[in-house]
């Protein structure tokens, strides 16, 4: 039984880790000649109608109510319009691996908004990670900083779009705590979800940047693919499932090996030259999150 528990986790947990690990290399080919708010909103529409088709295939019924569709439209923007423009603008910036180790830090602002709004303590080994993971960070950001190839003030821009990312995606975390979500399945809250961000998307997009536009590039078409299949219709059941089966706090020690797989993919791929100030700053913080994480799974 054991083994068979093991060998039901392992497979998912190798996926998830690895494909996540990849999106951030796509996402910098997704915002070269196309802008980045279309090539998001391409992304969310292609993966919201194949998780619509993957509900139906399961048998999960679409329709959630109107208040259901009013949580999934929250989620939604959180989620898959202000989180992912944020991300896909920092990568404008900085290199997809340093983008991946700030959004390794989740955690952090996940407990702490969990604890602003349903009390869930934080204990101090937890804190104590944290604050070793954000000296990491900042320690890779002095690197950038210093190394980088954009004017420094960028490079500053880049931080604050991750940042503000990092946020938006936290918010919505914290937003599958509440009751409603507990009560919705979940993979036809995430069709809606993506629809309505979608939606919005090419909304913001065709306002900020005008009508749409698309790379013809089989590179571009590929990329849009991966990201919206592999990278979220995939990925996230599979997500699921781990936390079913491994608990959250397990299931998250994804978010300790995602960023240093992306990271080896941006020295390959990016030409990321690492320095001494980076290579501790990439030790602490995935130390510190580690540490971060095991406290929050005991």
């Amino acid at each position: 039984m054991a083994e068979d528990r093991r060998g039901g986790v392992a497979l998912p947990f190798i996926l998830v880790t690895l494909i996540w690990s990849s999106t951030w290399i796509v996402i910098r080919d997704q915002i070269g000649s196309v802008p980045a708010s279309w090539s998001v909103c391409y992304r969310f529409l292609l993966a919201g109608v194949a998780m619509a088709a993957f509900a139906k295939w399961r048998g999960v019924p679409l329709w959630i109510g109107w208040r259901g569709l009013a949580y999934a439209a929250l989620l939604g923007v959180a989620q898959f319009v202000l989180n992912f423009n944020f991300v896909y603008r920092a990568e404008y910036y900085l290199t997809s691996g340093v983008v991946a180790v700030v959004y390794a830090m989740l955690l952090i602002p996940n407990s702490i908004l969990a604890f602003l709004i349903f009390r869930q303590p934080v204990g101090r080994a937890f804190i104590g990670g944290s604050v070793v993971a954000v000296t990491g960070i900042v320690l890779m950001l002095g690197h950038e900083y210093h190394a980088a190839t954009v004017r420094p003030d960028m490079v500053l821009l880049g931080a604050a779009f991750s940042f503000a990312g990092l946020m938006s995606a936290s918010t919505a975390n914290v937003m599958q705590g509440m009751e409603i979500a507990r009560r919705l399945p979940m993979v036809a809250v995430l069709a809606w979800a993506m629809l309505i961000g979608a939606g919005v998307d090419a909304l913001f997009a065709w306002v900020t940047v005008g009508p749409p536009t698309f790379d013809p590039r089989l590179g571009y078409i590929l990329g849009v693919g991966w990201l919206g299949l592999a990278g979220s219709v995939v990925t996230f059941p599979l997500y699921f499932t781990l936390i079913q089966r491994m608990g959250a706090g397990r299931a998250a020690y994804t978010s300790v090996l995602i960023p240093v797989i992306a990271m080896l993919i941006s020295t390959m791929a990016e030409g990321y030259r690492w320095s001494a100030l980076a290579m501790i700053g990439a030790v602490l913080a995935v130390a510190g999150m580690a540490i971060a994480l095991r406290s929050k799974a005991a």
